[in-house]
């Protein structure tokens, strides 16, 4: 849909100078009313009614906008702009406006427990900068019983809070939705020592480029700008972490034990190497067995070796 965002461009006239001149006029018209009495004068109180009614009609047109907020005119049903000045205004009394915050804000969402790709349960979290871009989406676009408008400035404050409130409800809805797919295309950690797929764990940067993306996405629809999207939460569920952290363990050991192997028998090759070499002995094919055998046991083996002196022939 076409961007129909745009700044107010209806008559706005300092708020300062349209109170000093209302009261102005209030103040006329009830001199006039006070004459009229006295003179008992019906033109006169004619006059005073119609500059009563005048000033009744544009006390709603005064509207004070802080930084960070923005309020949405409508003229009969119609939008008619997004006011972002701040200060002190009047504008159309005729007019209804809608205050809006475009301040950021913050969502640290609890973890969930999704299922990543193979299938395992995991918890998972979130936190979220977000803020509204696109007034007109925000306001038309989607629908809360909340965002009820309420023109009576009293309850304005209520109204903003209300509304604001049904925009985190929102933005909560859709990252719980972006966060189950985007945990759900990848695994929680590599099973495989040698396999190079993205992993949640290893992830990093991409997984929260691809969550922000997603999250883009979704809150697009309710002119909704994510500022930042990041995982800050990740574990396997209770209900498997013991069973995933024995896991994870025994494929640490295997990885290391592969390491110590390929070690040793470097090590073994360079031994025998050099006594053959060096013409320090000369070994026939059954002691290069054996002392392979007690070379690597004495390097793979994780008790220190106990030296046998052998004194026979």
């Amino acid at each position: 849909m076409e961007n129909k965002e745009f700044t107010y461009q209806g008559t706005t006239l300092s708020g300062f100078l349209m109170l000093f001149l209302n009261l102005a006029l209030n103040i006329f018209a009830i001199v006039l009313c006070v004459f009229a009495i006295n003179d008992n004068s019906w033109p006169m109180g004619v006059f005073s009614i119609v500059a009563l009614i005048i000033s009744f009609f544009l006390w709603p047109g005064f509207m004070m906008l802080e930084p960070g907020e923005a309020r949405v005119v409508m003229f009969f049903g119609k939008y008619v702009g997004t006011f972002t000045r701040t200060g002190y205004y009047w504008i159309n009394p005729f007019t209804t406006t809608k205050r809006l915050s475009l301040r950021a804000r913050n969502l640290d969402a609890e973890p969930i427990k999704v299922n990543d790709k193979e299938g395992n349960p995991v918890m998972i979290g979130l936190v979220l900068v977000w803020r509204l871009k696109d007034t007109y989406k925000a306001m038309f676009e989607i629908d809360s019983q909340t965002m009820a408008a309420n023109t009576n400035p009293q309850a304005m404050g209520a109204d903003v809070k209300s509304m604001m409130a049904a925009f985190e409800r929102f933005v909560r809805v859709q990252s719980d939705a972006a966060l189950r797919q985007v945990a759900g295309q990848y695994a929680y950690d590599d099973t495989e020592s040698r396999s190079e797929d993205i992993t949640l764990r290893s992830g990093g940067e991409e997984i929260n480029d691809q969550l922000e993306s997603k999250l883009t996405e979704r809150l697009a629809m309710a002119g909704i700008e994510v500022v930042e999207a990041r995982i800050n939460y990740l574990a396997y569920a209770p209900e498997i972490a013991a069973v995933m952290l024995r896991r994870q363990q025994a494929t640490a050991i295997i990885a290391a034990r592969e390491k110590i192997v390929e070690g040793a028998v470097s090590m073994v090759k360079m031994a025998l190497d050099q006594l053959s070499a060096q013409n320090i002995v000369h070994l026939d094919d059954n002691r290069k067995a054996q002392m392979v055998s007690n070379l690597l046991v004495v390097l793979c083996g994780e008790d220190n070796a106990q030296p046998i002196v052998n004194t026979g022939a």
